[in-house]
């Protein structure tokens, strides 16, 4: 297991759809705000809205991230999801896989970022 990885972040966003899931996972990593998008179909959300409690078919999308960006990913996620308010969450990892922290940094760097 990796022991830094202070700066890396999972940010998980629910979808209406796979294709919103795959445009929005594929335009995050092409700007590399993202290492990786997963794109998780068959999840089934209960909430509650506006005061009822609703019942969906939708899709996750896990990206993963360093704190640096998370701003910039919530920005893009939000300028392109459909939702009046996208559920987004991000969470702090703990540990990760030989290589994979040093993976998510050199994939990682917004849009002016070269390739490594």
């Amino acid at each position: 297991m990796s022991k830094s990885v202070e700066d890396l972040r999972l940010v998980n966003v629910t979808c209406p759809d796979e294709a919103t899931a795959l445009a929005i996972g594929r335009l995050v990593v092409e700007r590399r705000l993202a290492a990786c998008a997963n794109v998780v179909p068959g999840v089934r959300s209960i909430y509650r809205w506006m005061g009822e409690i609703n019942e969906d078919s939708e899709v996750l999308l896990t990206l993963k991230t360093r704190e640096d960006f998370v701003e910039s990913l919530y920005t893009a996620i939000v300028a392109n999801h459909p939702y009046q308010q996208p559920a987004i969450e991000v969470l702090a990892l703990v540990g990760a896989g030989r290589g994979v922290a040093a993976w998510i940094r050199a994939e990682t760097g917004g849009e002016d970022s070269t390739s490594l």
